[in-house]
């Protein structure tokens, strides 16, 4: 079962797993959007399409007695909790509060209700549970306070699922992409509406103190942001596939250029080393 499967990695990695011959129950957010439609369409019978806004409690719960209908008392092989939302790039100061409560709330707190909410299934088949978290959970960046917020306390809670869940036999990972071109991206007409958030709300000696050039600034930031970012996914899509089907799958896979090693680079370096790289 994945979530977040309307576009970007989600869909690619439902298609994936439903070529692989999985059973795949994929929750969109739009059960009647085109990517819910695209998958009817081009995957197997096999793959079940549910609605599943992961910060909807009802719609978790109906999630979870489909599939447990359909699973029976084989239980579920594998969660993959990769619905997310990125939220306008900008500094920390920045960004409105509302930016910061809705990433929590997709990026962390649906995740956590998610895997609440089907893990006695995974403890029938001693499965998996898999968070994709990010690069920015793992590390800072400038201007994504918000988003790795949120994703740092994914892989915490990761972390700690791990060593507690072993008791059942139950295996947990989490997922360190690096930047790849996704629909987190969102569309032009998201990032205006932010965007203007985000100006209506600044007070005018933070306005001063930024600079309009500097505040204008961060949509070009935005608008290059798909170039820095790598089109294939198959190395997360791979990490993923690890971390459900390995005997002894890694508790952290660190997929796409420079993830690792900027990973290494904060862990390993004094903190001024790190902020200067």
């Amino acid at each position: 079962m994945l979530s977040g499967s309307d576009s970007g990695i989600g869909h690619a990695l439902a298609k994936y797993l439903d070529s692989l011959g999985f059973v795949v129950f994929a929750g969109v957010l739009n059960k009647d959007g085109p990517g819910a439609e695209e998958l009817r369409r081009t995957c197997s019978q096999r793959l079940s399409v549910l609605q599943l806004d992961i910060t909807n409690t009802t719609q978790v719960r109906e999630a979870y007695l489909t599939v447990s209908e359909k699973v029976q008392n084989a239980g579920l092989w594998g969660i993959v909790n990769n619905a997310g939302i990125l939220g306008f790039p900008a500094d920390g100061e920045l960004l409105p509060m509302s930016t910061y409560r809705h990433c929590m709330e997709v990026n962390f707190f649906g995740a956590v209700e998610v895997s609440k909410t089907f893990l006695p299934l995974l403890r029938k088949s001693q499965g998996r549970l898999v968070n994709m978290s990010s690069m920015a959970g793992g590390i800072p960046l400038p201007r994504y306070a918000a988003y790795g917020a949120s994703k740092a306390a994914l892989s915490m809670f990761s972390g700690v699922m791990r060593q507690e869940l072993s008791k059942w036999g139950i295996k947990v990972a989490a997922i360190h992409p690096s930047g790849f071109r996704t629909g987190i991206q969102g569309t032009a007409e998201q990032w205006d509406q932010q965007e203007q958030e985000l100006m209506e709300n600044l007070p005018a000696d933070t306005r001063q103190a930024y600079g309009e050039e500097y505040l204008l600034g961060l949509r070009n930031y935005l608008l290059q942001l798909p170039s820095h970012c790598a089109p294939d996914l198959s190395p997360v899509l791979g990490a993923v596939l690890h971390a459900l089907l390995a005997r002894r799958p890694q508790g952290l896979y660190t997929p796409g250029k420079g993830a690792y090693v900027t990973l290494c680079i904060f862990c390993c370096f004094p903190l001024w080393f790190y902020d200067f790289f």
